[in-house]
Order: C-alpha cells, then structure tokens, then sequence
C-alpha cells in the first residue's frame, strides 16, 4: 500500500492526503530531554539490540521493507549518505518492519540494493513508535546526546505515490539535518511529508 505520512498527530486510517495521519513520537525523556533507550529490536541472527543504546554517536533509522518499490528506489542515495557521513561519526541502521520478513529475505535484500549500515527487525514496530515512522522509507536522525533531530523524507524527489519529481530531487533534507546536527547548527525542518508505503498495521 502506498501512502504519504502527513502532520504529526492523529493515527493512521488509510492512505492517500485525506489530513493530518502521524501518530504522536512516543518521546519518553530522560533527563536533560534526551530519549530513552531500552527499546529492544532484533538482529539478524534473532539476538535482542537496542539500537538507541551504546556509545554516543549520532544515529540515522531508515525505515524500510524490502517490498516497498519506493524505499528499493533509494538504494543509491542511502549509500552515497552513508559514505559521506559514516566517516564522520553518524552510524546507519535499516529498520524492517515488516512481521512476515525473514532474516534471509532481509540479507537478500541488502545484497541487492547494496543497502548500508546493520540491519535492525521492529516486528513491534517499538523503534516506530517510539520516533513516529509511519511510512516506509522514512527517515529519523538521533543526535549523540538521544535527541530526535528529524522525522521525514529522504529528498524530495517523490511529488506523490508513483511520481517521480521531473529532473530528479532538489533537497536533500536528510544530507542537510546531518550537515546542520555536525556543524551545531540549527536543524532545518522537514520540507514535506515523506512518500512511500504505509505501516498499515502500527500500533
């Protein structure tokens, strides 16, 4: 199913631009405004992580599935931001959200599309909740301290479902909120509502 994640509060119905359908980021805070971990995912091998845990760094969750035409299309741009940003100390993780998704069919899938960082199964769609992904892809930026940057689109180069924007993407939103978080600069906000297919069953 294809959608466009629009506003940030309300819950998601259906698809299409029929209003605001973002449910509210579930943005419990620690002290000093930083968000919590304990946020238990899954790695490939089945073992539990928490991906907002470990050493401070700057974190990037690409939601995704490996069905999606959208979040396949954007293989290239992902890598491009990963070699770019990855040396400068911002960690990429792909986040699957997708209950029926084997571990295999996710290895198949980064080997086809040449997809960076450690992938991440959210079968509970915790990590989702937790940030406010409501469609795929859909990106969300960490800072080191655990403050959520940004919630949105990769670039613009989708005008709406099944439409490419003529001539390619003309911001680049995710590459900009990096430069502007490493820089200690202020984030720019979201330029528009990310496209591609709905977490029908978020919850």
């Amino acid at each position: 199913m294809i959608a466009i994640g629009l506003g940030w509060l309300g819950l998601i119905v259906g698809c299409g631009d029929g209003g605001d359908a973002r449910p509210a980021p579930d943005n419990r805070l620690a002290a000093g405004g930083t968000l919590l971990g304990g946020v238990r995912l899954w790695d490939l091998d089945g073992a539990p992580i928490d991906p907002l845990g470990g050493p401070p760094t700057t974190r990037v969750f690409v939601f995704i599935r490996s069905d999606c035409p959208i979040s396949n299309r954007y293989g290239p741009e992902l890598r491009r931001l990963a070699e770019t940003f990855e040396p400068r100390g911002v960690r990429f993780w792909r986040v699957y959200l997708d209950r029926e998704e084997t571990a295999e069919a996710i290895a198949r899938h980064q080997k086809a599309y040449d997809l960076p960082g450690p992938a991440a199964r959210d079968p509970e769609h915790r990590l989702a909740r937790r940030l406010g992904a409501t469609v795929t892809p859909e990106a969300a930026v960490v800072s080191a301290e655990g403050r959520l940057l940004y919630l949105g689109r990769i670039d613009d180069r989708y005008i709406g479902p099944a439409q490419p924007r003529p001539g390619g993407p003309t911001r680049r939103e995710l590459a900009d909120v990096l430069e502007a978080s490493l820089a200690g600069k202020p984030i720019p906000p979201p330029g528009g509502p990310a496209v591609g297919c709905l977490i029908a069953d978020l919850r």
